[in-house]
């Protein structure tokens, strides 16, 4: 049995195993199972397993997948074309990926395959500081194929990827900081303004008996006359008592109407009855003559006998 700090304990038997286990208040691990005797160790076994997922869990995260990329050509290519191509290889193999470099033949470009070839041979040796060729050119149907891999691991390009950001990073805030710093206003100094000294208090005049003054400065100046002011008119005098009211005549007593008789009522004139005038009688009208036939037109029917 191992302890808990790695220490040997010795061979034990299983139940002073556990009591050891349960006073320590650890786990009994069986490590080697298939050894004789079996070992076993005394641990936390919830953080044994704990720090084994973190682990793996990291080798996992620095783990590098190698991706192969692809690159088609033709064997005609434009200058201009291959050497936006050959951009594209160094990219990847800055990155640290394989690059899979095709030539595509068709038609009558099938029985001319060193044009390919050379292709690929200058392809190869442009490339030849990122990368080293892994698979030499072949023949594969109407294809030729070469494989280019990078001459650094993916996890080395990563890391010097990650380095040239952080200094790309630190070059341009260094180039910010003296425009920060110009557009601060710089301090003046101002000199400091020297001592006061105290200049010394004038000296007080002798006094001196007040000179006469002459009669010319004594006498003051005549001043302009004031406008007299107008002649108020005097009041005039108010009666000291009023007289005595004169007495009101004794009011005269107002005659009271008298009433007037009723009239009698005058009797209702009825209008007599008028007598009913005669009616003219009037004639009979007298037939006048019967008009005739008017001319042109045609007799009526002859009235028919009548039936006896």
């Amino acid at each position: 049995m191992v302890g808990p700090n790695g220490e040997q304990v010795g061979i034990v038997r299983i139940d002073v195993a556990l009591q050891l286990a349960a006073e320590a208040d650890l786990d009994l691990v069986e490590v080697a199972p298939m050894a004789k005797p079996p070992v076993a160790k005394l641990m936390d076994f919830g953080k044994y397993k704990y720090e084994a997922a973190m682990k793996a869990r990291e080798a996992r995260k620095n783990q590098v997948n190698t991706v192969i990329k692809e690159i088609k050509l033709r064997p005609k290519i434009d200058p201009h074309d291959y050497g936006t191509k050959k951009g594209h290889v160094e990219r990847f193999l800055r990155g640290g990926d394989k690059v899979k470099v095709t030539i595509m033949f068709r038609g009558r470009e099938q029985s001319r395959p060193e044009l390919g070839f050379r292709l690929l041979q200058r392809l190869a040796q442009d490339v030849a500081e990122l990368g080293v060729v892994e698979s030499a050119p072949k023949q594969d149907g109407r294809n030729m194929i070469m494989v280019i891999a990078p001459t650094k691991k993916k996890s080395e390009a990563r890391a010097e990827q990650r380095r040239r950001r952080e200094d790309q990073g630190a070059t341009a805030a260094s180039t910010t900081r003296p425009e920060a710093t110009a557009a601060q206003p710089t301090p003046v100094a101002i000199p400091a303004a020297p001592p006061e000294t105290p200049s010394p208090a004038p000296a007080p005049a002798p006094a001196t008996a007040p000179a006469a003054p002459t009669r010319a400065s004594a006498a003051p100046a005549p001043r302009p006359p004031r406008p007299s002011a107008p002649a108020t008119k005097a009041p005039t005098p108010r009666p000291s008592a009023s007289p005595a009211p004169a007495p009101k005549p004794a009011p005269v007593p107002k005659p009271t109407p008298t009433k007037a008789a009723a009239p009698t009522p005058k009797p209702a004139k009825i209008p007599a009855p008028k007598p009913p005038t005669p009616r003219a009688p009037t004639a009979a009208p007298t037939p006048g003559p019967r008009p005739g036939p008017r001319p042109g037109a045609r007799p009526g029917p002859k009235p028919s006998a009548p039936r006896t």
